[in-house]
């Protein structure tokens, strides 16, 4: 892990078009703002765990579906 300092209003880039900036800093939070590519999804890691965790239960869901007859036959 790369860990850097930096102060109000100073970025961090990531690669040539995704950068991180300090916005606020406020007792013990910081805000930042995140400028990154449409393509790029962007997540708070809560959120992003909450949505691998959906994910997980969806596709596990999906394959034990009972069988469902519709008599048709």
């Amino acid at each position: 892990m790369l860990i850097l300092s930096r102060k109000l209003n100073e970025k961090i880039m990531i690669g040539d078009d995704i950068s991180i900036s300090i916005i606020e800093i406020r007792g013990d939070q910081v805000k930042i703002g995140v400028d990154a590519p449409k393509s790029v999804k962007v997540f708070r890691r809560e959120v992003f765990d909450a949505i691998m965790e959906e994910n997980r239960a969806a596709a596990e869901s999906s394959a034990t579906l009972p069988e469902v007859n519709l008599g048709l036959e």
